[in-house]
């Protein structure tokens, strides 16, 4: 009734009923598996709703998905009884409405019955009644033929008259009078022992699905988190090991690096001990030629004066 408008919701109350019944199908929101697009199929909102803003498909889908995701932990049947509380309050729900008027052949008003009592509308406003009567406050309810009467237990008030259209919908109305005023009854009487018993043990066995909900749901929470605490810690040791892989081929490339410079190191020495050894037998060659030299020179020297 909310989708095909025949009760008004307002753009936020709607948003909010969409979203307990996506909990309520779909469970928990996990975003590994609800993907954008994932409530494309879905008919959520009223088309009055979606005419109203200018708002993508897209968009709709995220107010509800943002919504959706706060119900975490909530049971099918808690989303369900959330969505009905909702439904319940809003000012058209459960009410049924007929065509009356306070003149034969005429249609002035909307009659609408629901379980708070009997309401009178005008044609074209079905939110806000002009009277109504409640339960408590009706004496007695009579019809006959195309009439209907309303008696208020109060003696000053104005008894109210009306017609319908045709017998069979005064006699369908009346039956939702007897019914309706059946219930509002039978919610003031209080509950036999037994019946309080049984909804006693109702609300104990709904408390324990509760808390073994919860305790499930905190299991999965701790294995999950579990999960990813494991993950770190192998991605962290993953990230150690190559580490230390790095610095162990960083610290091969040193020792080769060093050992390299050490046999440099050493052929360097060596060649300097080869060039000082060619070095001082140089220049004990020098001094021999030097001598030499000087030797020869001598005989010249001689060999001139004894020419003379």
């Amino acid at each position: 009734q909310i989708l095909d408008e025949e009760i008004y919701c307002s753009p936020e109350a709607t948003i909010l009923l969409a979203s307990y019944a996506v909990q309520a199908k779909y469970g928990d929101y996990d975003p590994n598996l609800h993907k954008p697009g994932f409530l494309a199929p879905e008919e959520l909102l009223p088309k009055r709703v979606l005419r109203q803003y200018q708002m993508t498909p897209d968009m709709w889908e995220e107010r509800i998905t943002a919504c959706y995701a706060g119900h975490q932990g909530m049971a099918r049947y808690e989303a369900e009884m959330n969505y009905l509380k909702i439904a319940q309050d809003l000012e058209m729900y459960g009410v049924n409405y007929f065509p009356i008027a306070q003149k034969k052949n005429h249609t002035d008003f909307l009659l609408g019955v629901d379980a708070k009592g009997i309401h009178v509308y005008s044609i074209n406003n079905r939110f806000s009644p002009n009277k109504s009567f409640e339960w408590s406050s009706i004496q007695n309810i009579s019809y006959s033929d195309k009439e209907l009467i309303i008696k208020p237990i109060d003696k000053k008030a104005e008894v109210f008259k009306f017609f319908s259209s045709q017998p069979k919908v005064n006699k369908l109305i009346m039956q939702l009078f007897i019914g309706n005023h059946d219930l509002f009854m039978r919610r003031r009487r209080v509950d036999p022992i037994e019946i309080q018993q049984m909804k006693a043990q109702a609300r104990e066995e709904k408390a324990r699905k509760k808390m073994e909900h919860q305790r499930l749901a905190r299991e999965k929470q701790l294995r999950e988190e579990a999960e990813r605490a494991k993950e770190e810690l192998e991605q962290r040791l993953f990230e150690v090991e190559d580490e230390a892989r790095q610095a162990n081929e960083a610290l091969r490339r040193s020792e080769a690096a060093a050992e390299l410079l050490a046999e440099k190191a050493q052929i360097a020495e060596e060649e300097a001990k080869l060039l000082a050894q060619n070095a001082a037998e140089a220049e004990q060659e020098r001094h021999r030629l030097e001598l030499a030299a000087l030797k020869t020179s001598e005989e010249k020297r001689l060999m001139e004066h004894k020419i003379r």
